[in-house]
């Protein structure tokens, strides 16, 4: 009679799922990610769910500067404007929280909410630096899983990221979190087409967003648009003028015709689009 132990019996699929949840067998990520993506082909879980898993490991990677929005694409409210001022940027913006500033934006005095506007318009007596939340600032280091846990503890939905020289680099905000997890958040705001940032207005023309990525634009249109130094159609039509847009000027490109439909002293901000 043989004194060897018997062969221990295989581990199923689900034993080594089980098991890379209490960590007794996943030595890396990767592994983890391989188990999870035999669990949805086995129809353990969608894809949606899958997805979300994915996207909650990879912010773990990731820094506040990778998901900010720029600097020069931050709306801010400059509270030595006027209450117009201030209404009209609520409503083109279509945001719901604002850096208050003095001036510019390294000199933030607070958060204004949108709403908080409407207690202005019934009481124009009242002064706004009162209705100013405080302003939280992160650096652009900061883990995104480190900053979701902080918007969750203060119940904060706003961030400010600053550089190494204490100056305002970008923003961010919880859904620019969430949607790095859950993938794209649509509101009533949203656009309905593709990029967000197009909007037909005839048959051969449309509003765009100068912001839009050139590679979403050559999608969108199948175009051919090249740039070896942007990544914008606004930064393309820039480069061309070899000056910062003015409304009004136009840029011929690829078959394409680009009026500046909007601006600021710093960047174009929207764009009218011909297919020539």
């Amino acid at each position: 009679m043989s004194n060897e132990p018997p062969n221990p019996k295989p581990k199923s699929f689900f034993d080594r799922l089980a098991a890379a949840f209490h960590e007794e067998e996943v030595e890396d990520r990767d592994r983890l990610l391989s188990l999870m993506r035999d669990a949805q082909s086995h129809n353990v879980m969608d894809k949606e769910t899958l997805s979300m898993m994915e996207g909650a490991l990879e912010v773990s990677d990731l820094r506040a500067d990778d998901l900010m929005i720029p600097r020069a694409q931050v709306q801010e409210i400059d509270l030595t404007g006027t209450l117009d001022d201030w209404i009209r940027t609520v409503i083109e913006s279509g945001h719901s929280r604002f850096p208050a500033v003095d001036g510019d934006l390294d000199n933030v005095q607070g958060i204004l909410h949108a709403k908080d506007l409407l207690r202005l318009m019934i009481n124009p007596e009242l002064d706004v630096r009162k209705l100013l939340r405080p302003a939280r600032f992160i650096p652009e280091s900061q883990p995104i899983n480190v900053l979701l846990r902080d918007f969750k503890s203060t119940r904060s939905h706003l961030a400010l990221v600053i550089d190494e020289f204490g100056s305002i680099s970008g923003l961010i905000t919880i859904e620019d979190v969430l949607e790095q997890i859950v993938g794209d958040i649509s509101d009533e705001f949203d656009r309905d087409d593709p990029s967000g940032v197009i909007v037909q207005e005839s048959t051969n023309r449309w509003r765009v967003g100068a912001h839009l990525e050139i590679e979403a634009f050559n999608e969108y249109f199948s175009a051919e648009l090249r740039d070896d130094y942007c990544e914008t159609v606004g930064g393309l039509v820039t480069d061309r003028l070899e000056h910062v847009p003015q409304k009004g000027e136009v840029v011929e490109e690829a078959g394409f015709r680009f009026t500046v439909a909007d601006a600021d002293e710093r960047q174009a901000q929207a764009l009218i689009v011909e297919r020539l």
